[in-house]
């Protein structure tokens, strides 16, 4: 996680790096700060990605990127004219992306879920080496189950969280559904609405499971429109992605604005289920919409 006091230093990290590869990066414009800084280099355009050494998946990222464009799904690609690899600067971890220039309207739920599932046809044919979901749930226990990792957490809370992700979890697994590669997180905070489509970005969080847990993250008016979904399933991970990031806005440090009330509407909403909101659902309720 890239601390709000070490962005600047990140920042500079990121315009060395362009510049020597001939990039022109005078100026920087910030447009995400969490486990990465997402910034936008100018006046040379390019997108760079910038995460502490030893705490980034870039590698794995940058070379997945590149398998699932030769593969024809529809992600963010790699700055052309560049080396395609993981730069350091000053301990920070940079990787350098085509920016694309969003485009109005956003994507539409048939589009989403056309492009969604292209995704998913392309990583059947990519084979890397990649953790399960159940990872992501053990990440999640574990900062449920630690109270220096989770500080604020109730007692009550922290045990109706822990019991959820380990019942979500034996359930999702008894069911014995083929899984394949996913992207882990596809919600919209990860798709650009461009010129050439939608694309999926952040790759960092690819992981095997069913594609109802890619799902799970997505619109329900997406899901309608994805076909074959096992509806029982995505119930199930639906409710499992609600708990996972209810701990995460449980865990010390964490930046998201506003994350302490997400956590507190995820647990209400795990207590007060079904059904089960979609996770845009939840957002929407915390926006007074």
């Amino acid at each position: 996680m890239v601390e709000m006091t070490d962005i600047a230093r990140a920042i500079a990290a990121a315009t060395s790096v362009a510049a020597s590869l001939d990039l022109p990066a005078d100026d920087a414009v910030v447009l995400h700060a969490s486990n990465r800084l997402a910034l936008r280099l100018m006046p040379c355009d390019v997108l760079a990605r910038v995460a502490p050494v030893g705490h980034e998946a870039g590698g794995f990222e940058v070379d997945l990127a590149q398998r699932l464009a030769r593969a024809g799904c529809p992600v963010g690609l790699l700055q052309p004219g560049v080396e395609p690899r993981v730069y350091t600067r000053d301990g920070f971890a940079v990787t350098l992306w085509r920016y694309y220039e969003p485009v109005a309207p956003r994507v539409s739920p048939v589009d989403y879920a056309k492009a969604l599932e292209r995704l998913h046809a392309g990583m059947r044919t990519v084979e890397v080496p990649s953790p399960r979901f159940t990872d992501r749930i053990a990440e999640a226990e574990d900062v449920v189950a630690n109270p220096d990792r989770s500080p604020d957490l109730a007692d009550a809370d922290r045990v109706f969280l822990g019991d959820r992700l380990r019942s979500l979890r034996g359930a999702i697994e008894g069911r014995g559904t083929a899984e394949q590669l996913l992207h882990g997180e596809p919600h919209p905070g990860n798709v650009l609405s461009t010129k050439d489509g939608p694309l999926f970005i952040d790759l960092e969080t690819c992981c095997r499971g069913p594609v109802e847990f890619d799902l799970a993250h997505v619109a329900e008016a997406v899901c309608e429109h994805y076909p074959n979904v096992d509806q029982g399933l995505l119930d199930e991970c639906r409710q499992l992605v609600l708990a996972m990031v209810a701990a995460w806005r449980w865990q010390l440090g964490d930046q998201l604005p506003n994350g302490r009330r997400f956590g507190e509407e995820l647990l209400r909403s795990l207590r007060d289920g079904p059904p089960w909101p979609t996770l845009d659902t939840v957002i929407r309720r915390l926006d007074g919409l």
